[in-house]
């Protein structure tokens, strides 16, 4: 059977796409970025919780900033992204879910009164959401490259408050020069799938 998607968009998205270590200094826009939001925003969460925020870097001020706390080598490539996302997992998401589930609003107390709930919830569904927005960052035609090699803590005191826990660093733009390292192997279907 085949995918109803067609295979350039397949391409586009996952066949073809690969983390990018060098970038053009094309500027991304704040409309791709909004645009990117606006059909990521649509990816599934559990009770629509939606707990990803976003904290774009573009100043060259925020952006020393960052490089600070990034292990040495992702900091060159920090550095020459157009724009950089800091993704995060907001704790207090519960504080949404009224307007999120209006036809369940007493979901916020019922399921995430307790701070612990919160966090391995927004944990999860925040990371879906990061998953989301790199295919997201792919539809718009450009390069995603994520990144975990830092200093959270650091981070995290930095960009942060107290509610926010560090994802993921996220360079965006299109593919500069020698962009891309080989593909690796990846596991086969039968590596991974088990029909019981």
């Amino acid at each position: 059977m085949s995918l109803a998607l067609d295979p350039a968009a397949q391409a586009l998205l996952f066949t073809e796409a690969r983390t990018a270590n060098t970038f053009s200094d094309e500027p991304v826009t704040d409309e791709q970025v909004q645009a990117i939001y606006e059909l990521v925003k649509y990816g599934p969460t559990a009770f629509n919780q939606s707990p990803l925020r976003v904290v774009l870097v573009r100043s060259e001020e925020g952006r020393a900033r960052l490089v600070e706390h990034m292990a040495e080598g992702n900091r060159p490539k920090t550095l020459a992204a157009p724009l950089v996302a800091i993704l995060a997992a907001d704790n207090e998401f519960h504080e949404e879910l009224p307007a999120l589930m209006p036809h369940f609003p007493q979901a916020k107390d019922a399921f995430f009164s307790e701070r612990p709930v919160r966090e391995q919830s927004a944990a999860l569904n925040a990371a879906l959401q990061a998953a989301y927005f790199i295919v997201g960052v792919r539809a718009a035609g450009l390069a995603a490259g994520p990144m975990t090699g830092f200093d959270a803590a650091g981070i995290e005191k930095e960009f942060l408050d107290a509610d926010h826990k560090l994802l993921m660093v996220v360079n965006i733009g299109k593919p500069g020069e020698d962009a891309w390292f080989p593909r690796l192997p990846r596991l086969s279907y039968d590596e991974v799938v088990t029909t019981v």
